[in-house]
């Protein structure tokens, strides 16, 4: 299966209609600057359905996006830094915390990304957790291994697949074009 459309819906900041319609959810999350816009625009074959930003913190909604028709991605603003107030980014925990936590919302998936070149932050090991905690169906993506050089990319990613132990872990570049089929296929299944 592919994805053939990719339409934006809205951005929302908290209960809305939409997560209501019976669609099915699949969240996309991460630090800020992770690059989950760049996994959403690779995915969907449109290059600016998803805002980038060299500037953290640059989703500051749920931004809701329709594919093929059928379910709803849904871009989560990133957590960790972000460019702005202490109370900003307060209030985005709060609210990626309220969707996935406590509003009741069912997301078929969930679309975990860390950097790859980083590895997991504490940060992404205390979000993990709390999800994993909850239930939720994770999909760990490893994004931006075109920044390791070839000879740290197997060691970087036994390093990082030891730490999510049995999950699968799927290597990903929107820039070089990996994972993507992949990654398609995990969603779409």
């Amino acid at each position: 299966m592919k994805i053939t459309s990719a339409e934006f819906m809205k951005g929302v900041v908290g209960t809305d209609e939409i997560f209501e319609d019976g669609t099915p959810q699949i969240a996309f999350i991460g630090r800020s600057n992770v690059g989950k816009s760049s996994v959403i625009n690779s995915l969907t074959k449109q290059k600016d359905l998803a805002r980038t930003s060299s500037f953290p913190g640059r989703t500051q909604e749920i931004n809701i996006f329709l594919i093929n028709r059928s379910f709803y991605l849904v871009d989560l603003p990133g957590y960790g830094f972000a460019q702005g107030s202490h109370e900003l980014r307060g209030r985005l925990l709060k609210l990626i915390d309220w969707y996935l936590l406590r509003s009741g919302y069912i997301q078929k998936k969930i679309v975990f990304i860390i950097d790859a070149y980083v590895g997991p932050t504490e940060i992404d090991l205390e979000v993990f957790q709390r999800l994993i905690g909850q239930g939720k169906n994770i999909i760990v993506v490893a994004n931006k291994i075109d920044k390791l050089k070839q000879s740290e990319y197997k060691k970087q990613l036994k390093k990082i697949q030891d730490v999510f132990k049995d999950r699968k872990v799927i290597p990903y570049s929107s820039f070089k074009k990996i994972g993507i089929k992949e990654l398609t296929n995990e969603i779409l299944a």
